[in-house]
């Protein structure tokens, strides 16, 4: 994995943003990596960055 710079984090919600929806920048997410693992009713999921600055999820 490479790491990316992190971006700064958001201390308000942008006005757009509906209530009960949680947001999450890809810097909180990520954490400088360009790829995560999201467990999803027990199976992984690779969440990543491409080189493009793309989101791919895959199985």
């Amino acid at each position: 994995m490479t790491t990316r710079t992190a971006q700064p984090l958001r201390a308000e919600p942008a006005e757009s943003e509906g209530q009960g929806h949680r947001i999450f920048t890809t810097a909180e997410l990520f954490g400088g990596d360009d790829e995560i693992v999201v467990l999803h009713n027990g199976a992984p999921y690779r969440l990543r960055i491409t080189r493009q600055d793309k989101l791919i999820l895959t199985k």
